[in-house]
């Protein structure tokens, strides 16, 4: 008994308090990944409203944002919270709050939880029903069937890309109060960028995910050559969307000249990563991917018509 009460003891002395749990907090929200939703969200917001003549009410984008943003957070913890024993085997993620042992299960299930109901409410209230609804599509869709679907197949990046492109609907849903065909440009757009974005970590990480027991593309395919496929291909569709909003009318051709340079930069950046195979390559066509995606949104909001 007195080895159980001391190992308790232990186990109690080392949590962190103070600054050092809010940090683990912190930690479980991913609050980078939080601000690039943030801004796609603006972006959605932005266009939408600009399309249907409305001006950019920034008390409402506010609101729309700090409700998004916790609910990307509860998705984002959730996540860790089913994920903790995988991650526990992956060096990547072995110091994170959970399986490092900083925060218990149960107070990343509250925190979550938390978070989920206040975004999705405060959504409801401050901003209206539709953005609400589709923020918990959101976060339902990544927690509920993404999470799992990734240790059961490596189409699950299909399957995660849906609720990665949708911030853009929530937004424009908050500025408009609804939503037309012009906002699933920007949806397909969210979800191709991320298929050769996650191809990339993919193979950087690939023995983790091996470790770790991840059916990803990246473990099953030795060789490279359907990783290769899966890129090109996806990056091709990717510089191809990115040209409608000229037809649609979301933006001019300064915006469609634009996107061509930057998709050209972006398929030679997967190009060289593809020809090399290695963890540095992945890497650069990782940072070359969130380097892209900004450029973009910002070219589009900048020449919006």
């Amino acid at each position: 008994m007195s080895d159980v009460v001391l190992q308790v003891q232990e186990l109690v002395a080392s949590r962190p308090t103070g600054w050092a749990r809010a940090a683990a907090f912190a930690e479980l929200a991913k609050l980078r990944i939080v601000g690039l939703v943030a801004i796609v969200t603006a972006v959605g917001f932005c266009l939408g409203a600009s399309q249907a003549g409305l001006p950019v009410d920034g008390t409402l984008l506010f609101h729309t944002l700090l409700g998004a943003g916790l609910v990307g957070a509860a998705a984002n913890t959730l996540n860790q919270y089913l994920e903790q024993d995988y991650d526990a085997l992956m060096k990547r993620t072995q110091d994170r709050p959970l399986p490092a042992g900083r925060l218990t299960g149960v107070e990343a299930v509250m925190f979550g939880a938390t978070l989920a109901v206040l975004g999705t409410g405060y959504l409801a209230v401050q901003v209206n029903p539709l953005c609400s609804a589709l923020a918990g599509i959101t976060l339902l869709s990544y927690v509920l069937v993404y999470t799992p679907m990734k240790r059961r197949t490596p189409l699950c990046v299909y399957i995660g890309a849906v609720p990665g492109a949708l911030p853009p609907l929530i937004g424009w849903s908050a500025g408009t109060g609804a939503i037309d065909r012009n906002a699933w440009v920007l949806f397909a757009i969210l979800f191709l960028w991320q298929l050769p974005h996650f191809a990339a970590i993919a193979w950087q990480y690939r023995e983790d995910y091996a470790r770790a027991g991840f059916p990803m593309l990246s473990v099953l395919d030795s060789d490279g050559q359907r990783t290769n496929m899966h890129v090109v291909t996806h990056t091709v569709a990717l510089v191809a969307v990115t040209l409608l909003p000229l037809p649609a009318g979301l933006s001019g051709a300064a915006y469609a000249v634009g996107a061509m340079v930057l998709g050209s930069a972006f398929l030679a950046s997967g190009v060289l990563f593809l020809s090399r195979k290695t963890t540095a390559w992945a890497r650069f066509h990782v940072l070359a991917s969130v380097v892209y995606l900004p450029l973009l949104l910002g070219l589009m909001m900048i020449d919006a018509k």
